[in-house]
């Protein structure tokens, strides 16, 4: 079985995502707060924020349950 991941160059902010283990408090959903090195996520049950590399976040995601807006495209002048 060949497990696809996720583009993490396709992460957008306010993506709610799916992961694959739940976190402490149950909750499997996480919406994305933060992009840069690290990808910053809220837990959608408790609240809790984390910081995942992005390496670890597109091991460790399952599915987008709803994708965030696209960023504009950047204009040179």
């Amino acid at each position: 079985m060949v497990r696809k991941m996720i583009d993490p160059t396709d992460v957008r902010l306010d993506d709610v995502v799916k992961m694959r283990k739940p976190h402490a408090c149950g909750g499997f959903e996480w919406q994305v707060v933060r992009l840069g090195t690290d990808i910053g996520m809220t837990c959608l049950n408790c609240g809790r924020k984390v910081y995942l590399p992005r390496s670890r976040f597109a091991k460790r995601v399952k599915t987008f349950i709803s994708r965030g807006p696209e960023a504009p495209p950047v204009v040179r002048g």
